[in-house]
């Protein structure tokens, strides 16, 4: 079940959006600023010019980070896995937790 609707006004490379969504306002303007920064980014860094091609290089920049940042919590929920296993044998039996 989603929370509350809320309409959120929005502007991405000089377009005005509404967004209508069940995440606090917040929330959708710091994304919409977070891929605002990106297309000018990649706008004010290489020869695109055109706002959609810039999107399109913004989104992939974009999932990029966010494969990497996934990778990154994997790998770390692996070494928390490690550990605890690592630490739950020091522990005596019956705090082990095994079942």
């Amino acid at each position: 079940m989603s929370g509350p609707k809320h309409s959120t006004k929005i502007t991405i490379c000089g377009e005005d959006y509404t967004i209508r969504s069940d995440v606090p306002p917040e929330h959708t303007k710091a994304v919409a600023a977070h891929v605002d920064n990106t297309i000018r980014q990649v706008m004010s860094n290489s020869t695109v010019t055109e706002s959609h091609k810039a999107a399109i290089l913004a989104a992939l920049s974009i999932t990029d980070e966010l494969f990497r940042e996934r990778a990154d919590r994997d790998e770390l929920a692996g070494s928390m896995q490690s550990l605890s296993s690592e630490l739950r044998r020091w522990l005596p039996p019956g705090k082990r937790g095994e079942k």
